[in-house]
């Protein structure tokens, strides 16, 4: 019996995989619909991971999807350490592109549920958090 159990997680883990990347592709073309440029997807550096780098004029959003059940635990999906990492990964980010030095930073949180419409939330977090 304990040899099913891990093809069992296994088998969940590449499904949540699988629902995540299509929930950050859906994001994408949201924000790519309401006018923001789509700079990055998936930048990971060794302090954290970014979902989605995004620019509007002179505002770059560090974009983070939170895909749940529902959407109660999907807008508090994104703990306080969640957030100091995509800081961090943020200003690593603003190092290795200068010309964003000027940009006005903002972080988002994308929230999904199924059966219902995404929430998306400007300034979800400061970086002073």
């Amino acid at each position: 019996m304990a040899l099913h159990k891990p093809l069992r997680d296994r088998d969940a883990r590449r499904k949540a995989q699988i629902r995540g990347v299509l929930a950050e592709a859906f994001c994408r073309l949201y924000l790519r619909l309401t006018g923001y440029s789509v700079l990055a997807s998936g930048y990971r550096t060794k302090l954290g991971e970014i979902d989605i780098v995004a620019r509007r004029g002179g505002t770059l959003a560090f974009v983070e999807v939170k895909l749940r059940p529902n959407m109660a635990q999907a807008l508090d999906a994104v703990t306080v350490r969640q957030q100091r990492r995509v800081v961090n990964a943020g200003a690593l980010f603003l190092q290795s592109h200068p010309q964003f030095a000027e940009a006005t930073i903002r972080f988002d949180l994308f929230a999904l549920a199924p059966w219902r419409l995404p929430v998306h939330i400007r300034g979800a977090w400061r970086a002073d958090t």
